[in-house]
């Protein structure tokens, strides 16, 4: 299958109304060391592979993947906050980019995602928190991004550059230690923990 960016949100003008608050962008988004989430979106330090220096460096931008979205419309309307052919809106998982042909299941921490005219490298899974709620729009969207282990992951930016909407790209493979799902996972239940 062909891997493509369906989506590159960035922040909603200030003012904003909405649950929502990331837009798709018309064009080009340029990528840098810092990202995105240079600022409150960067979750907390808890990864200790992750040097302090560059733990917002790692957290650079969120994807996720856009198979899930089916899925996410029919619980949506089962919540009944939205008819089931609806569309999920964009960046309803706040998410930077939203990705086709790709899956957590498919990635491991370290791989690069090359796209035409910028790198980034998969840093860590995103731990579901209150965001899933609000932007889904019912309560426990949380706790069932964790069951089914659809957290999307965050990336840095290996090489800078722009992405788009509708840029091909592709998976370079790096080490393969850790699976994004099996870190997920790991971490999960270290949150749970009393």
């Amino acid at each position: 299958m062909t891997m493509i960016v369906a989506a590159v949100n960035v922040p909603r003008p200030p003012g904003s109304s909405g649950a929502l608050r990331l837009a798709p962008a018309s064009g080009p988004v340029g990528f840098d060391a810092p990202g995105f989430a240079a600022g409150p979106d960067v979750p907390p330090p808890d990864d200790p592979s992750i040097a302090p220096a560059d733990h917002a460096l790692a957290y650079a931008a969120y994807a996720y993947p856009t198979a899930h979205h089916a899925f996410w419309r029919t619980v949506r309307a089962q919540a009944q906050v939205t008819p089931r052919e609806e569309p999920l809106p964009p960046a309803s998982f706040d998410e930077h980019l939203a990705l086709d042909g790709l899956q957590e299941s498919q990635l491991w921490l370290g791989d690069l995602l090359r796209f035409p005219h910028c790198t980034l490298v998969v840093s860590a899974p995103r731990l579901p928190d209150s965001r899933f709620d609000a932007t889904l729009g019912f309560p426990h969207a949380a706790s069932m991004v964790a069951q089914s282990r659809w957290c999307g992951f965050w990336l840095a930016v290996r090489v800078p550059g722009t992405i788009a909407a509708g840029d091909a790209f592709e998976v370079i493979p790096g080490p393969r230690a850790t699976g994004v799902v099996e870190l997920f996972r790991d971490r999960l239940k270290k949150a749970q923990r009393p």
